[in-house]
Order: C-alpha cells, then sequence, then structure tokens
C-alpha cells in the first residue's frame, strides 16, 4: 500500500479513472450514442472526459511521489504505468484526429 500522501492519491485517481470509464461502457450499452462532436451528448463526454483527466493525473501524481518522496508501493507503479497509457492515447487522438 502507497505510504505517501500523492501515492495515495496517485491509486486513488486510478480507482476514479477505472468507475469513470465503466460508467460510461454503462450508459454506452443503455443505449446512449454520440453526436456529430465530442460534446453532442453530455451524459457520455462528461464521464469520459473525467476519467480521462483523473487517469492522466494518476501518471502525473504517481510520479511525483516516486521521485520525490521515493514512494515504492507496487500500486502506484501500476497506476504510473496506466496513467501513461491514457496520456498517451489522449495525445494520440489529439494530435492525430481521425
Amino acid at each position: 500500500m502507497p505510504k505517501t500522501y500523492l501515492g495515495k492519491w496517485s491509486v486513488g485517481l486510478i480507482i476514479v479513472f477505472f468507475l469513470l470509464f465503466w460508467l460510461f461502457q454503462v450508459l454506452v450499452a443503455s443505449g446512449q450514442r454520440g453526436g456529430e462532436t465530442f460534446f453532442s451528448n453530455p451524459l457520455l463526454s462528461v464521464p469520459i472526459s473525467l476519467a480521462g483527466i483523473s487517469g492522466i493525473l494518476a501518471f502525473f501524481t504517481g510520479s511525483i511521489s516516486v521521485v520525490k518522496n521515493k514512494e515504492r508501493s507496487v500500486f502506484v507503479f501500476i497506476s504510473i504505468a496506466l496513467g501513461l497509457f491514457v496520456l498517451i492515447f489522449v495525445l494520440g487522438e489529439i494530435l492525430v484526429p481521425h
């Protein structure tokens, strides 16, 4: 388990990421659909945007915790890896739109 304040935040944020992503999947499965733009359906765009933000924040808070506070929790390293994946995915969607 994480010992530092930022390490605990990192793990908490990655848990929030999964909860919001799950909520997004449930909304899509219930019949919600997007529109012409990303924000056409706020019921879908808000949870997935907040999920992306929490995943990216988990990466940064976990990285700061490891570098600055010498955090060595496996859960923090997992949240860093997942947050990095989310960051790369979001940057790819922004930089190379399709």
